[in-house]
């Protein structure tokens, strides 16, 4: 080499036993990385590999967080999911990516047959999806995308093109599913209650004969540790269980599961408060809808409360009664709004308690009771926790008066996405990433919560007040005193 160039080239850097370690980005940055690198174009998959296509409540949430780095994409997450909307109303829990072979994922589009057997139901034609639902967060979803930047949404007229289909969504809830007549509305398959494994389900499914191991191939097992994902077992009665359901042409009220859910519901009511707040910004009344949200909370606890053990419970529809397993769906009723005081105090000691330990010993509440004999710290939906529970929790805990136990889960959640790199779900206990990393919406609501200052008396973007606006003050959102608001009595909130 020329000496010249010897003396001017850029001397290779070494490590220096002194120097610094090199600045990690933001967390801001990074989960705005992980959404920018599970964006498709038009929707955000949860996870390249395990989790290919696009999925109906995990939408919602990811819209919830890539609003605050790009209203219009978080539009377009939603339109993208409403534009598979079934003829009957139902929003499908998956709609399928056509460019991603179908050995990627099991159940796969061969399975559901959604164009065909949906077709009594209205499934569209050219756009494959599966033939069951997931939790109604859409609403809800939609309203705080609306607000995150409302000259854009009135522009595109965006709740005005939502609206009709999420009123049809919620129509389709509360006719075709109340299989109960009790008013709320059930569930026809762990999927679609979205805590998939949940030991919840054990004694309904027990009815239910699987389906033979050699009949399906899980794509599952390949991209996590097998002994952390459902059991062959709990997998046959889910295959089963759709399979019926899709020879029966997806109608509803005939198979052997039906379970209404606590959590299920209470996002459907948190929902209904939305969507009385996008009425009203469509200049329409929202009275109807807010009375309804409290219709559906006074059912709810009068079906599902467990007054001596503290919390909401499953009830299985097939089997009778309510299903004695404490599960983290029972603790989500706290997010709303029209809970009486006595209640939400309530739920907040049970989520403080032995049996979910929240704030004492474990990091993030977990999503099956620590005492139960089928707790597993990392079994899928078995104990492990995740984000978006947590998330919904923080919000209710804020809603409801909660500011400190708030703040330190709001922490806990930034803190445990920040050292896991946005894991699927984590060890309740000790934090350990479980399941994939570069979670969808692990990332989208942490991004969600570094937006929302501590100490702040209602949360800006989170459920309870479904508002965009700087509010501080619950009697702002609600017509009555701020202590009846947080009482949960009285007064119309969305």
């Amino acid at each position: 080499m020329d000496r010249t160039v010897q003396l001017t080239a850029r001397p290779v850097a070494r490590a220096f036993a002194y120097d610094p370690p090199p600045p990690r980005r933001s967390l801001h940055l990074r989960a705005a990385a992980v959404l920018e690198g599970n964006w498709t174009g038009t929707s955000t998959v949860p996870s390249h590999g395990l989790y290919p296509h696009q999925w109906s409540w995990d939408s919602a949430f990811i819209a919830i967080g890539v609003r605050h780095l790009s209203p219009l994409r978080a539009q377009t997450e939603l339109e993208t999911l409403l534009a598979a909307q079934w003829g009957d109303g139902r929003i499908p829990h998956i709609v399928f990516n056509p460019s991603v072979p179908l050995d990627a994922y099991f159940p796969s589009p061969d399975f559901w047959r959604s164009s065909t057997a949906g077709r009594a139901a209205g499934a569209p034609r050219t756009v494959q999806t599966s033939g069951i639902v997931q939790p109604p967060v859409h609403a809800l979803a939609a309203w705080l995308v609306h607000c995150a930047d409302p000259g854009l949404s009135r522009a595109r007229s965006f709740l005005a093109r939502v609206y009709p289909k999420l009123a049809a969504w919620h129509r389709y809830l509360l006719h075709r599913r109340d299989l109960g007549g009790g008013g709320l509305a059930s569930v026809v398959h762990p999927w679609e209650q979205g805590m998939d494994n949940s030991p919840c389900w054990d004694a309904p499914l027990a009815r239910v004969t699987p389906a033979p191991a050699r009949s399906f191939r899980r794509a599952d097992l390949a991209h996590g540790s097998p002994e952390d994902r459902p059991t062959d077992l709990d997998y046959g009665r889910y295959v089963r269980l759709a399979a019926e359901y899709r020879d029966g042409e997806y109608a509803d009220g005939q198979g052997e599961f039906a379970v209404e859910d606590p959590s299920f519901n209470a996002l459907l009511i948190a929902s209904e408060h939305a969507l009385a707040r996008i009425a009203g910004e469509l200049g329409a009344t929202g009275t109807a809808r807010h009375a309804r949200a409290e219709r559906l909370t006074a059912a709810l606890v009068e079906r599902l409360w467990d007054p001596a053990e503290g919390m909401f419970f499953c009830r299985d529809l097939r089997g009778g009664g309510l299903i004695p397993e404490r599960g983290v769906s029972g603790l989500v009723p706290l997010l709303l709004p029209g809970l009486p005081r006595d209640l939400a105090a309530t739920l907040v000691r049970t989520a403080c308690g032995p049996h979910f330990g929240l704030g004492s010993s474990t990091r993030l509440p977990p999503s099956y009771d620590l005492l139960g004999e089928a707790f597993d710290p990392h079994r899928y939906w078995r104990g492990p926790a995740w984000s978006n529970t947590a998330w919904l929790l923080e919000r209710g805990l804020r809603l409801h008066g909660e500011r400190a136990r708030a703040d330190a889960l709001r922490e806990a959640v930034l803190e445990t996405a920040d050292a896991t790199d946005f894991a699927e779900y984590v060890d309740p206990y000790t934090g350990e990433a479980c399941g994939a990393t570069g979670f969808g919406w692990t990332a989208a609501l942490a991004l969600d919560l570094l937006h929302e200052p501590t100490g702040h008396g209602v949360s800006t973007t989170g459920t309870g007040t479904f508002d965009g606006r700087g509010l501080s003050d619950v009697s702002d959102l609600s017509g009555t005193d701020g202590e009846a608001a947080k009482a949960g009595k009285g007064g119309e909130r969305g």
